[in-house]
C-alpha cells in the first residue's frame, strides 16, 4: 500500500546501520502527502543515526525537502554541486538554472 513498501525497505536498511544508503527515487510512486511522510521519517532517521545518503530524484521539492548538498546532472555528466540553498537560489550552470526555471509557482501563468 501507499507508502508501506517504502517504510519496510527503510526498516530493513536502518537494521544494517549503515553508513551510507542509496535511494533511487524513493518516493517516485507515492501521492505528495504519504511522500512527505516518508521523507520525513528518512530525514528523522538521518538525523539520529547519523547516516548520509545518496538521494536520486528527478522531484525538486523532495529534493529541496531531503537535501543539504545537491549534484545537478545533465547528458550523463554531473554539471553543478552544492549547497542546497547555492543551487536553488544562485545555480551557475545554465542547465540547473532552467531546471529550476522550469518548477510551477503558485501564482504563476503557465502556457
Amino acid at each position: 500500500s501507499g507508502g508501506q513498501r517504502q517504510r519496510i525497505g527503510i526498516a530493513r536498511v536502518m537494521i544494517l546501520t549503515p553508513r551510507l544508503v542509496i535511494a533511487d527515487e524513493p518516493v517516485s510512486a507515492l501521492d505528495v502527502s504519504i511522500q512527505a511522510q516518508v521523507l520525513n521519517l528518512i530525514k528523522r532517521l538521518q538525523r539520529e543515526s547519523g547516516m548520509s545518503m545518496l538521494f536520486i530524484s528527478h522531484d525538486l521539492g523532495a529534493v529541496r525537502h531531503i537535501s543539504d548538498r545537491i549534484a545537478v546532472m545533465y547528458g550523463g555528466r554531473l554539471v553543478e554541486t552544492g549547497m542546497k540553498r547555492q543551487i536553488f537560489e544562485t545555480p551557475r550552470h545554465a542547465y540547473t538554472q532552467r531546471l529550476l526555471a522550469s518548477i510551477p509557482r503558485l501564482g504563476k501563468r503557465i502556457g
